[in-house]
């Protein structure tokens, strides 16, 4: 009868060894690679054809988005890019494209992407042509992205969320141009 209970006691052993193991081999693996987050910032914001009409607004955005790698061992796949536009929190729309749609990002690399919104007769709050008539204009773009990020021969897939604020200059006749370096936020 001795010899089950020793039975069972060399499976658990065997068992916690493996897994404390594993977890090592892990957080070495991990140690080594050292994967960082996305730094992304506003590289330029264009801004056509702004006209507020009451509660309905119509424009053309294009921003250009300054992704970068900072790490010196993990490339990037960015397999999906998704991204809309948004005035104190209500949607204006999707973007139309954004280029490139994915891409494969090297360790310690820099790399722009832009995004194209367009939206005619779009219903949004009285406070936007107020904010035009000031000069200036605040949005916010949203990307949801869906990466894989390359350890040698591992790949782990993620989903960032980046979030940039701008505040685009306007002119009377509803152009304005943004040149910022701005930091955007980057989650997961």
């Amino acid at each position: 009868m001795s010899s089950g209970g020793n039975q069972e006691r060399t499976c658990c052993g065997s068992l916690f060894t493996f897994i404390v193991t594993g977890g090592f081999v892990v957080l070495i693996y991990w140690a080594i690679f050292q994967p960082h987050h996305i730094r992304a910032t506003v590289a330029s914001a264009d801004l056509t054809n702004l006209t507020v009409a009451g509660a309905a607004v119509s424009y053309k955005l294009a921003v250009r988005l300054n992704l970068y790698n900072p790490s010196l061992r993990v490339n990037i796949y960015y397999d999906e890019l998704d991204s809309e536009l948004r005035f104190r929190g209500e949607r204006l729309g999707h973007a139309t494209g954004a280029t490139p749609a994915e891409f494969y990002q090297r360790r310690k690399s820099s790399d722009d992407v832009t995004f194209e919104f367009a939206g005619t007769g779009v219903a949004v709050a009285g406070e936007l042509g107020k904010e035009k008539g000031k000069g200036s204009v605040s949005l916010e773009v949203a990307v949801d992205g869906k990466v894989r990020y390359r350890f040698g021969s591992i790949k782990i897939r993620q989903k960032p969320r980046i979030w940039c604020s701008l505040t685009i200059p306007v002119t009377a006749d509803g152009g304005g141009r943004l040149d910022s370096g701005d930091r955007c936020s980057v989650k997961y």
